[in-house]
Formats: C-alpha cells, sequence, structure tokens
C-alpha cells in the first residue's frame, strides 16, 4: 500500500501563544486517534524549533556543521505524520483535518517506492485515466 509523508510547517511569526497552542493539544490527540481509527497511522512526531537544530553538509571532502537551520525561511518543519492509505484524495482529505491548517500548511508527498520508477504528477493522472 502506498505511504505519504504529512510535511507539517508552522509560520516563524504570527504563530499561536503558547496558551493557545496548550488549548490546542486535545485536537491533536483526537487528530492523531482518527488516523489509528482509520488505520492509515504509520507514525508521526512533533519536532523541537529550528533555532535548536544543527546543519550538516559535506564539500569537497569537508564536513561542515552548522547551528541552527539551513536556510531563513518564513515556515519551519514543526512536525510530520507518516500515512498509509490507497490513494491520494484520502490523504488529502486527512491533510486538511491537521489541527493547524488555518494558520500552518501541510506538504503531502509520496514515500518514493524504490522498487519503482518516480512519477511526475501528470504522470500519475495520466496512470489514473
Amino acid at each position: 500500500m502506498p505511504q505519504y509523508m504529512l510535511l507539517l510547517y508552522s509560520p516563524v511569526e504570527g504563530r499561536p501563544t503558547p496558551e493557545q497552542m496548550a488549548a490546542e493539544m486535545p485536537r491533536w490527540g483526537e487528530y492523531t486517534q482518527s488516523l489509528k481509527d482509520a488505520g492509515l497511522f504509520v507514525g508521526g512526531d512533533a519536532l523541537q524549533g529550528a533555532d535548536v537544530a544543527t546543519t550538516v553538509r559535506v564539500r569537497d571532502g569537508e564536513t561542515q556543521i552548522t547551528d541552527g537551520p539551513f536556510a531563513e525561511t518564513k515556515e519551519f518543519l514543526a512536525g510530520y505524520y507518516l500515512l498509509e492509505a490507497n490513494d491520494l484524495d484520502t490523504v488529502l482529505e486527512y491533510a486538511a483535518r491537521v489541527p493547524n491548517v488555518h494558520y500552518a500548511s501541510v506538504e503531502v508527498r509520496p514515500i518514493w517506492d524504490t522498487t519503482m520508477p518516480r512519477q511526475t504528477v501528470s504522470e500519475r493522472a495520466q496512470a489514473k485515466a
């Protein structure tokens, strides 16, 4: 069965207050439980902030370690869910229900089955037709 990654992005500025986020936590528990009840949930977690990230690059055989994220952005990766579903439409329906989607964003990406060639969006659409 195909797997999909829901990448949960949160804005750097204009985020809810800590109190508002705490009040939102029960909705996250209910959302995660709904994924489990639907048989879609494979895994997921919240991530600590980009300010505690460490970026590692190897250039010309030299390892470079930098505190912080790779680039300055308006959003940061705040967490993820890994889902398993028969089709993308089901995953998109659940992505639209993520508790913070009203102020953040969710990127949905299929997990690449390395036994199959990569497909563009238009190639996937043609294959469905």
